[in-house]
C-alpha cells in the first residue's frame, strides 16, 4: 500500500482554475465535504441539493454566497452544470444519482456504498466506462494520517501475513437526523453494508484482492445486522479479519498487521484527533484532492467501489449459506 498525498499542483505563479463541484445530499456527512471544498485549491462549490426544505438552511454557515440550491439532483445538474458531483444522499439513491450525472457527462464521487447491491453497482460502472466519465467511491479512511504513518513504518520487502481491521461504534451516535441508516431498505443492510466497505477497502489496500472465507453476523430483534466478524483470504495466502460493531460503547477504528518476520504493527485511526469524528476533516481533504487528480486525468476509478460491494454481498451470502463463498480476483 502507498500513502495518498494531495494531488500535485502547478507552481504558485500559474495557479490552476478551480473546478466547480456540487453536492447532492446535505445529511450528516456533507459537512466534511463542504469544509474540504472550502479549503481546496482544486474545487469551488457551485451548488447543492436536498429535497428537505430545511436541510440547506441547517448548513447555511458552510455555504458561500452565490451557491445555488435546488430541490433535487436533476435540477442541480441541469441548471448548475457542475464539473463534478459529490453524492452524499442516502445509500439507496447513490446509483440513480450517479447514473444521471454520468449521462450528463459529469464525473462522480459517491459516498460508499456505490449502490445497494453488485448488480446495480455493475450497471452504473458500465455506464461510466461507456461514457468515459470518472466514477469514484469515497473511501475516506484510506487517507487517514495514522494509516499512512503505519505504511511508512513497514520494513520493505517483508510480506504482511495477517491483518485485523476494527470498525466499532454506536451507530446512533453518528447519524444525527439521518435515520435511514437504520432502515435496511435504504441503507442496503446494517453494519456490513455501511461500515463494511470502508473496512474491506483498507484490507484490499494492504493485502490486494481478497475473498470471504467465513462470516458470523449478529442481528437485533428487528433483523438489522449490528455486529459481524468476517474472515478474508488474499491470493498471497495472507489472512484478514474484519470486526464490525454498531452497538459498541464509544468508538474504535484501528488496523493491526503481523508481518512474516513476526513483528506486529498497529495504527489507531482516531489517534491525534480528540474531537468526535474529528479524523474525518483531514481524510476528506485528501479525498477531494485525490478526486481532483482523477478528474484531471480522466482515469476510470470504479473498481474499488464495485469490489467492496461484492465483498458485502459475499458476507451476506456466507451468513445465509453458512458456507465459504467468493473468489480472489
Amino acid at each position: 500500500m502507498t500513502a495518498h498525498p494531495p494531488a500535485a499542483h502547478p507552481p504558485a505563479d500559474h495557479p490552476p482554475a478551480a473546478r466547480r463541484i456540487a453536492v447532492a445530499g446535505l445529511g450528516v456527512i456533507s459537512r466534511y465535504y463542504l469544509a474540504a471544498i472550502a479549503d481546496s485549491p482544486d474545487w469551488e462549490l457551485s451548488g447543492v441539493c436536498d429535497p428537505r426544505p430545511d436541510a440547506p438552511e441547517a448548513l447555511a454557515d458552510h455555504l458561500p454566497a452565490g451557491v445555488t440550491r435546488h430541490p433535487d439532483h436533476r435540477a442541480l445538474l441541469a441548471h448548475d452544470r457542475p464539473d463534478a458531483l459529490v453524492v452524499a444522499a442516502p445509500n439507496h439513491l447513490h446509483a440513480a444519482i450517479a447514473a444521471d450525472a454520468i449521462a450528463a457527462g459529469v464525473p462522480v464521487l459517491v459516498e460508499k456504498p456505490l449502490a445497494l447491491d453488485p448488480v446495480a453497482g455493475r450497471e452504473v460502472a458500465a455506464l461510466a466506462l461507456a461514457a468515459e466519465v470518472p466514477l469514484c467511491t469515497a473511501f475516506h479512511r484510506r487517507y487517514n494520517d495514522q494509516l499512512a504513518a503505519l505504511v511508512r513504518r513497514l520494513p520493505p520487502g517483508v510480506p504482511v501475513v495477517s491483518a485485523t481491521v476494527r470498525y466499532l461504534e454506536r451507530i446512533e451516535e453518528h447519524i444525527g437526523g439521518d435515520t435511514w441508516y437504520l432502515d435496511p431498505a435504504r441503507c442496503g443492510g446494517g453494519c456490513v453494508a455501511d461500515n463494511g466497505p470502508n473496512a474491506f477497502d483498507l484490507v484490499r489496500q494492504l493485502l490486494g484482492e481478497v475473498r470471504v472465507v467465513d462470516a458470523a453476523v449478529a442481528r437485533d430483534a428487528t433483523g438489522l445486522d449490528r455486529q459481524a466478524s468476517i474472515e478474508l483470504a488474499a491470493a498471497s495466502g495472507a489472512l484478514a479479519r474484519v470486526e464490525l460493531d454498531w452497538s459498541y460503547p464509544g468508538e474504535a477504528k484501528d488496523v493491526r498487521l503481523r508481518l512474516a518476520d513476526g513483528t506486529e504493527h498497529h495504527a489507531d485511526l482516531l489517534a491525534g484527533h480528540a474531537g468526535f469524528k474529528s479524523s474525518l476533516w483531514h481524510e476528506y481533504r485528501h479525498l477531494l484532492a485525490d478526486f481532483a487528480g482523477v478528474v484531471a486525468t480522466g482515469r476510470p476509478a470504479h473498481i474499488d467501489g464495485l469490489r467492496a460491494l461484492e465483498l458485502v454481498a459475499d458476507v451476506y451470502a456466507a451468513e445465509r449459506a453458512e458456507t465459504p463463498v467468493g473468489g480472489v480476483g
